[in-house]
């Protein structure tokens, strides 16, 4: 099978179980067939799917990405010990770990097609993620609480492991709290990285979205946080500071007084 022929299957495969859907017709172009699936993936429930769907879709998801253009860790230069800068999609980032800015579901975004980070990860891990995550939020019995944070696997992106973390949600003014859990985030993933024997971590702007934490004052807590957590440990890990607008990367670069990393080309 070819791209074309993979993502028609995946579709009508999608249109065959969610039969509220059935009367959907695949779009010709290649544009609309991929919002279509990514769509369905989208709104679809935790199961499972067959050993021929599985196999087709992380044939079909490898290629794109690798058609996005996979960016190594080796190739990008820290900007001080351990400590890496670094603007692009996080899910073409090949490292030990990334981070998801989770919410307290911890499913992922159910929202057809939406660009926050939660959605484009489980978007581009695959079906799996989600089913991982509902199973292990049933044997928890409750939702995430804000501030810690849980491991899964990563399936189909570069990385080997997902670090799934609730930030605080902000309505109106900043409180101490929510400035204690946003760092609760930052420390609770580096924890839980060093018991899995994790090597380097990608975090992207926990909390700075939908959940409307100030950027400028998300990203002081985040590098203060993770200065202090790895002096205070002498942990070894490597860090990267995952940012994806030109704002974040502007605040990075002044409180980290360095350049920014750019972006791998296709």
């Amino acid at each position: 099978m070819n791209q074309s022929e993979r993502r028609r299957y995946l579709i009508q495969e999608l249109l065959n179980e969610q039969k509220e859907y059935s009367n959907y017709s695949i779009p010709e172009d290649s544009q609309g067939q991929k919002d279509l699936l990514r769509g369905l993936l989208n709104v679809r429930a935790p199961k499972m799917l067959s050993r021929e769907f599985l196999k087709i879709q992380d044939e079909y998801l490898k290629e794109e990405t690798e058609k996005k253009g996979i960016t190594e860790l080796a190739d990008l230069t820290p900007v001080e010990q351990g400590i890496y800068l670094w603007q692009g999609d996080i899910t073409t980032l090949r490292c030990d770990a990334i981070v998801n800015a989770a919410n307290s579901g911890m499913t992922g975004c159910y929202a057809p097609n939406h660009k926050c980070i939660d959605n484009c990860i489980h978007t581009f891990a695959g079906a799996q993620l989600r089913y991982e995550c509902a199973q292990m939020m049933k044997a928890q019995g409750h939702e995430e609480p804000t501030g810690q944070a849980k491991i899964t696997k990563a399936y189909n992106l570069p990385c080997d492991y997902v670090l799934h973390t609730v930030g605080p949600i902000v309505s109106g003014r900043v409180t101490r709290e929510d400035e204690r859990l946003l760092a609760s985030c930052y420390r609770s993933c580096l924890e839980l990285a060093e018991k899995n024997s994790v090597r380097s971590i990608a975090f992207c702007c926990i909390s700075t979205g939908v959940f409307h934490f100030p950027n400028e004052r998300a990203a002081e807590i985040a590098v203060e946080t993770v200065r202090r957590c790895k002096v205070e440990t002498g942990s070894k890990i490597k860090v990267v500071f995952n940012v994806f607008k030109d704002l974040d990367k502007t605040i990075y670069e002044r409180l980290l007084g360095a350049n920014c990393a750019p972006a791998a080309r296709a």
